[in-house]
């Protein structure tokens, strides 16, 4: 499982983009979605998730606003922006490129 969470790590970026491509979230929506969308094999927590949305939105590649749910609690939610969707296909080609050279070396025909 290390191995795991150091692929994580390098892979926080496309993995959030990702994630608000599909639809605006706040930040522990994110958190249970990837963890959903993996079967529970990609594990981020706070510790990760926050520092990186901070540095995605500086980038420009997210943006971010205050919405109040149903309950009346405030959360922040984020969503990509034109600048971020483009980093997403930049780095979602760069991944399947990787990730076809290494299947031809681990599980060669």
């Amino acid at each position: 499982m290390r191995n795991l969470a150091q692929l994580l790590k390098g892979n926080t970026d496309i993995l959030i983009l990702s994630l608000l491509s599909i639809e605006p979230m706040y930040g522990y929506q994110m958190i249970k979605e990837l963890d959903r969308r993996s079967e529970g094999l990609l594990k981020l927590g706070e510790g990760t998730l926050y520092p990186a949305l901070h540095r995605l939105e500086g980038a420009g590649k997210i943006k971010s606003r205050w919405r109040k749910t149903p309950g009346g609690q405030e959360r922040r939610y984020y969503s990509i922006t034109q600048s971020g969707e483009r980093q997403l296909h930049e780095q979602s080609s760069a991944w399947e490129r990787f990730s076809s050279a290494v299947n031809l070396i681990v599980r060669p025909t």
